[in-house]
């Protein structure tokens, strides 16, 4: 099995295709084949490589809490494209790994293309902060008390899944499946040390104000926790672009697989041929019309 070294931790990894290279960094809720139908769509032209969070066997499972943060989360992005001797590349990530590509953009803009976070944000909103360190903290005993399937079942029907399980019944109970597999410790600690100590989106604003890379957001017009970060990082970003999914949870590379390809490689194809570019400074004119020349 190919496993790249991060700090003595092997992460497990898989790449298939040819051409530019596309990271693809997963979800807390699932890992590497969540991916799937992106790493058959765009194989076709580009050089995929989707791995395994630490934490998620088949890589390892670190049981000390402090081998879990946001940081080596982002440099672990880092670790696994050094070994693949990768200099640059597209990012894609989802929910928390749409946190580590936005990070990685902050901390390794020499090495991205362009970042692609779906479904970012989630715990940012400071009316509901403490709410989200409350319900992190509980669902983290819950693995350590329950083990992952019984701990999992009021997360995986949560207020931004039952969409997924309303359109897709069949896709669901696969995500489920394989959500129910996960390591009780591995999930706990990455809880705990990455989704409970990260910064929210909105600390981020000067760093995203500067940032040069191109960034898409993509968030489901139902994802409550998601959809005003998205807005503000459109806001606060000039090489940021947002769109909103209709009828969409949280996770748009699953509920909407086809549409989701087709807007990524649209944004892909506009970076990759130069015509992507950031926002015209016109266009943050607080005036309803033009400045007179």
């Amino acid at each position: 099995m190919p496993y790249a070294n991060s700090n003595g931790i092997r992460l497990y990894y898989e790449e298939t295709g040819r051409g530019t290279p596309l990271v693809f960094v997963h979800e807390f809720a699932d890992d590497l084949y969540s991916w799937e139908a992106q790493m058959r769509y765009f194989s076709r032209r580009y050089r995929c490589i989707a791995f395994n969070a630490r934490g998620y066997p088949p890589s390892d499972v670190p049981q000390a809490l402090s081998r879990y943060s946001q940081a080596i989360a982002t440099d672990d992005i880092a670790s696994v494209m050094r070994h693949l001797k990768i200099s640059k590349a597209h990012l894609i990530g989802c929910s928390m790994g749409g946190y580590a590509t936005i990070h990685f953009g902050l901390r390794y803009a020499r090495l991205a293309l362009s970042l692609t976070a779906v479904g970012v944000g989630f715990g940012s909103d400071p009316d509901k902060r403490p709410q989200f360190l409350r319900d992190n903290e509980i669902m983290a005993r819950r693995f350590e008390e329950l083990g992952t399937p019984a701990a999992i079942k009021p997360y995986q029907i949560g207020p931004a899944r039952v969409q997924f399980q309303n359109k897709d019944p069949r896709g669901f109970a696969h995500f489920c499946a394989e959500f129910a597999k996960h390591s009780a410790r591995g999930s706990a600690n990455t809880l705990r040390g990455v989704q409970g100590r990260r910064p929210t989106v909105y600390s981020l604003g000067r760093g995203l104000a500067k940032l040069k890379v191109p960034l898409h957001v993509v968030s489901g017009d139902e994802d409550d926790n998601c959809l005003e970060p998205g807005i503000f990082i459109k806001r606060v970003c000039p090489s940021a672009r947002l769109t909103v999914v209709a009828g969409t949870g949280h996770a748009v590379n699953l509920e909407e697989p086809d549409l989701f390809n087709r807007i990524t490689a649209e944004f892909l194809a506009q970076v990759d041929s130069g015509r992507w570019k950031p926002r015209d400074a016109r266009s943050l004119n607080k005036s309803t019309m033009a400045k007179k020349p």
